[in-house]
């Protein structure tokens, strides 16, 4: 009974691990106007869970970031800029 649960578990493990894809998207974050703000933003969004890679520009007001999908989404990476000071949306 142990066996099969245990071997339960591991395969659901494997399987979300499988549908998990790492994902880039562009938020554009119009509220960045001096070359301090995009440092508070990376830090901002490099806080969510997930959250792999973030490279903000004060000269494009745009932020980058490589994330997890299984862990995060859109909308969380969107208020945590909204939390920090900065509204975002996304780039399409």
């Amino acid at each position: 009974m142990f066996r099969t649960v245990l071997l339960s578990l591991m395969l659901a493990a494997i399987s979300s691990a499988a549908l998990a894809e790492n994902k880039t998207v562009t938020l554009s974050v119009p509220g960045m106007y001096c070359e301090m703000c995009p440092a508070t933003v990376k830090k901002a969004l490099s806080r969510v869970d997930g959250v792999s890679n973030v490279k903000a520009s004060f000269k494009t007001k745009e932020a980058v970031v490589t994330y997890d999908d299984a862990k995060t989404t859109v909308e969380a990476l969107t208020k945590a800029t909204e939390n920090a000071g900065y509204p975002s949306t996304l780039r399409q």
